[in-house]
Formats: C-alpha cells, sequence, structure tokens
C-alpha cells in the first residue's frame, strides 16, 4: 500500500521541490484522516468504558490530526518560490509550522494532565468493554502503518518533519499499549488505576512537545548539518586537483532543500589563477547538483613546496596538539625579518573551551618561543560553524 502511493506520487515526474511539496501535503491529508478516524473511536470506547485514559489517548490522536493540518499548510506555503521579498525561499515555514504544532501538543498535554488528576483524587470505576479493547488493538497496528509510511516518505524527500511524525506515531504506540493494559486490568482489579494510566498518557504527550520544541526552535535558530554531510562535502571538494585543504565552512539553512553555505579552499601558491578558477567553477556546480547546496568557495593560496615552511608549520601544529587533540590551525604564512620571524595562522578551537582565547594563544605563543626566541605568533583564535 506505502509503495503504490509513493509511486503514484512520484510517477508524475517534474522537479525534487513539487515531488515534496506533493508528498508532505498527501501524508498530512493521510494522517488528517487516519487520526481523525482514531479519535472518534476512541472517544466513543472511553465514553462508553468511563475511562479518562482511553479518552486522553484519543485527544492525544486529535492533536496528531491537528498536526497533519499544520504540516498541510507548511508543505504548501515552503513550496512557494523565491520572491523579491524572500530572496532565500519560504522553506523555513516548515519549521514554524512544526513550531505551532509543538504548542498545539503542549496546550493538549496540560489539559489533559489536569483532566486526570481530577480522575485520580475523585476516581470512578471503569467498564471493561471487548468493543473497546479491539477499538486500541486496531489503533496500534493503524498507528503502526502510519508509522512506517511517514517513515518512508520522510526518507524519501529528507524531511525532518516527516520523520518526527513517524517518531510520534511510534511513540504514539507506546501510550495506546499502556492505555490497552489499564482497560485490560480494570476487568481484574477494582483500584483506581484509570487515572494514573491517563495521566502517564498525558506526561507522554507533554514530553513529546518539548521534544518538537527543542529540534525545531534548534533549526530555527541555526544547527549545524549532520556529521555525514559534512564530511561527503569536504571529501568531496578535497578530489579535485589543486585542492589541498578546506577550513571555515559555513551553512545556512533556509528550509529542505534551500542551503546556502560557503568554504574557504587551500591552493598552491604557484597555480596559475584562471586555472584554478575553472576548478573553482566546477565545484560549486557540482556540488549544486549533487548535493543541492549553492555553496561559494574563498581562495587561499599557500606555500607547498617550501620544507622550511612546512618544518615551521609541523612544529607549530606540535605546539598546538599538546595543548589539546581538538585544536587545529589553518592559514598558515610566514614573514621573516632581521631580528625575528612571525608565524601568522587561525587557531580553531572548540566552542566552551577550558582556556580563554587570550590565554591559548599565550600558551602557544610562549611553546613557540621555547624553540627558538626568534618566533613571534600572530594569532586569530576562532570557532567552527559546522
Amino acid at each position: 500500500m506505502i509503495r503504490l502511493i509513493i509511486r503514484a506520487l512520484t510517477a508524475r515526474g517534474g522537479e525534487e521541490s513539487a515531488l515534496r511539496t506533493r508528498c508532505g501535503m498527501c501524508s498530512g491529508i493521510v494522517g488528517i484522516v487516519m487520526n481523525l478516524l482514531l479519535f472518534a473511536a476512541k472517544y466513543f470506547a472511553g465514553s462508553i468504558t468511563g475511562s479518562i485514559a482511553i479518552t486522553a489517548d484519543a485527544f492525544n490522536n486529535l492533536s496528531d490530526a491537528a498536526s497533519s493540518s499544520v504540516n498541510v499548510f507548511g508543505f504548501k506555503l515552503s513550496g512557494k518560490p523565491a520572491d523579491e521579498e524572500h530572496p532565500f525561499g519560504h522553506g523555513r515555514l516548515e519549521y514554524v509550522c512544526t513550531m505551532i504544532v509543538t504548542f498545539l501538543i503542549l496546550i493538549m498535554g496540560y489539559e489533559l494532565a489536569s483532566s486526570c488528576v481530577q480522575k485520580i483524587l475523585h476516581p470512578e470505576a471503569v467498564k471493561f468493554s471487548y468493543i473497546s479493547m479491539a477499538i486500541l488493538i486496531v489503533s496500534i497496528l493503524g498507528k503502526l502503518w502510519l508509522a512506517i509510511f511517514y517513515k518512508t516518505l520522510g526518507k524519501r524527500i529528507h524531511s525532518p518533519a516527516l520523520e518526527a511524525s513517524a517518531a510520534d506515531s511510534f511513540g504514539d504506540m507506546a501510550s495506546t499499549g499502556a492505555t490497552l493494559i489499564s482497560l485490560i486490568l480494570s476487568k481484574f482489579t477494582s483500584l483506581p488505576l484509570d487515572g494514573w494510566f491517563g495521566l502517564g498518557v498525558a506526561v507522554f504527550i507533554f514530553i513529546a512537545g518539548i521534544r518538537l520544541f527543542k529540534e525545531s526552535m534548534d533549526t530555527l535558530l541555526g544547527k549545524p548539518p549532520e556529521k555525514e554531510f559534512i564530511d561527503k562535502l569536504v571529501q568531496k571538494i578535497l578530489s579535485y586537483d589543486g585542492i589541498v585543504g578546506v577550513h571555515d565552512l559555513i551553512i545556512h539553512d533556509y528550509g529542505p532543500g534551500r542551503l546556502f553555505g560557503s568554504i574557504h579552499t587551500e591552493v598552491p601558491a604557484t597555480y596559475d589563477v584562471t586555472e584554478i578558477h575553472d576548478t573553482i567553477d566546477l565545484i560549486e556546480q557540482d556540488v549544486m547538483r549533487e548535493m543541492g547546496m549553492l555553496l561559494v568557495i574563498h581562495l587561499d593560496p599557500v606555500v607547498v613546496d617550501d620544507d622550511h615552511i612546512a618544518a615551521l608549520r609541523n612544529m607549530t601544529m606540535d605546539c598546538v596538539k599538546s595543548i589539546d587533540e581538538a585544536l587545529t590551525i589553518h592559514d598558515f604564512r610566514v614573514v621573516a625579518g632581521p631580528s625575528h620571524t612571525n608565524l601568522i595562522f587561525d587557531l580553531v578551537t572548540p566552542h566552551k573551551f577550558r582556556y580563554s582565547d587570550a590565554d591559548l594563544a599565550r600558551m602557544v605563543e610562549e611553546c613557540l618561543r621555547t624553540k627558538d626566541e626568534s618566533y613571534y605568533a600572530v594569532i586569530h583564535v576562532e570557532r567552527n560553524f559546522v
């Protein structure tokens, strides 16, 4: 069934952005229909049994239907092309819609938790029903199908929103399973467990909302791309003739499929400018075609055929690594004078490093001065953006 839906969505062809919009809207509509059906069935089951746990689980499905509705809206708007007011496109609307869904989930979780606390303080008997038990079992199976559907479609269009929906659906299976256990226990005991199970479902909804809030907030604030993506990009750039090193990679995410980046590449100083410029143009075109990112590349000429400079660079690297293995250097240059030699380089440190920039620069310079009193370090300390 899932393969048939995906085949139907991809059969029309067209650009990847159009396919993404179709897949996103289809997933949203399927989610709305499925979750509304589950809400109606569970609300009915909760009414005939008097179980607050089942009713809470029903409203969990209602919040999922609302999430799917916002996702439809988000995919539709985020698929709009760039315009004069939004030259980077509208892709981030998908993340904004995720934030809206998050607030809906948190409100729902709070209201359900309040109802469950009242049920704990004033317990009522739960009426066991085989019909209700069957509804919950079917609900678990339905959520399993929906989770696989979301995950498969999310991987196809590389959508973090759909993959989050898949994880949420797997979690819903666990909460419905707990509700099912609560209903079964009501047949064998008169203990007021229903309110506690319902509170557990409400807490689960609340935790899921907080997790989604953090993920969407991190994306909007600007988080680094996955390590696999960075490694693939760096390895690709280094595979071209004339590129001997890369650094200062910066990537901006303006929504799925809308990545903009810049990077510094080190090239031999003896290379012909026109020739290496042609290589850079080729890299930018290939990265855009293969990885979907508009990349701007800056050239840094470096001396690669001078044994003395190479030795000084290795010596400097030894000093840096003696402080911390996580430290790196780049843009290494040497300016020699009659009385002293300037070693000029950028020093990259992790965020929240244990030493201040000034202390770190002083430690590196002291190490270099122990090698030779004529060495002076000109250090620019910076952080990685990825």
